[in-house]
Parts: structure tokens; sequence; C-alpha cells
């Protein structure tokens, strides 16, 4: 059965007011709002890099938008914007 590993994390003391407010008001622990948070920003920063190795590797092969398709894609934004 795995175990969480305990990490030491040092914040600024407003912060950690702010963080304990938030466990109050949650009715949380700490430990229970610091892991979310970590979960949530590692999930974004993993998608982040996926999408971007995926990206270089498709330009790698030589799969690029073309200029015509660009031009439509801006066309069609401003048409929205405007």
């Amino acid at each position: 059965m795995p175990t969480n590993k305990p990490i030491t994390l040092r914040l600024d003391p407003k912060l950690t007011k702010d963080l304990d407010k938030l466990a109050e008001s949650t009715q949380r622990s700490r430990s229970f709002l610091l892991t979310e948070a970590v979960k949530e920003y590692v999930s974004v920063n993993q998608w982040q890099i996926e999408k971007i190795q995926r990206a270089i590797e498709a330009a790698d092969r030589g799969e690029f938008v073309s200029d015509e398709e660009i031009d439509r894609i801006a066309k069609k934004s401003r048409r929205r914007a405007g």
C-alpha cells in the first residue's frame, strides 16, 4: 500500500495566513489544500509539456500549417473580434 511522503515547504507568512483562512473556511487541512494545488499544477504543466513535445515532433517531421490555412484562421478570428 503506497504511503504519502512528507515534504517540507516554506511559504511566505501572508500566503500561510491565507492558506489557513482557506483551510478553515473549507473545513480542509493545509495538507489537503496543498496536495490539491500541487496535483493541479503538475497536471497542467505535464499537459503543456506533452503538447509542446508533440508539436516539436510534428515540426521535425515537416508537418506545418500552410500559409493559406494561417490566413484563413486569422481572417476568421478578425471577423469574430470585430
